[in-house]
């Protein structure tokens, strides 16, 4: 087993990070606010995330299941709608940080994991 650090950087890298850390900063603020059930699993996930990007080879697995960064980014919209739709005392500002990093996650995955969605003009 060999585990390196290491990462290119690119702007889906960019943009991936910027959406792991703002829903790191998401859940750690739900945390403080009242939700914390739900905050703890973001923040659990959004460092997972985090750490994913820059390790390679990190054995994250539990079973046949394979904890990568794409799995773990699909995870961590999946809480970040769940927070959005049951929001707590959170302000307004707590609201848009969620969106963006919803916005800036699923940005990556349409045009960052193998460009698998074609769009002429865009990624074409």
């Amino acid at each position: 087993m060999e585990i390196t650090i290491g990462f290119t950087l690119t702007l889906m890298f960019v943009i991936a990070a910027i959406g792991g850390v703002l829903a790191l900063v998401d859940g750690i603020t739900r945390a403080r606010g009242g939700a914390a059930i739900l905050a703890i699993l973001e923040i659990i996930v959004a460092v997972l995330f985090l750490i994913s990007l820059f390790v390679v080879g990190l054995p994250l697995r539990i079973g046949d299941v394979e904890f990568t960064s794409p799995l773990l980014g699909l995870i961590l919209v999946i809480l970040l709608l769940i927070q959005l739709a049951f929001r707590s005392s959170v302000r307004r500002g707590g609201v848009a940080i969620t969106l963006i990093a919803i916005i800036l996650l699923v940005i990556w995955f349409v045009f960052g994991i193998g460009a698998r969605v074609v769009i002429p003009g865009v990624n074409a």
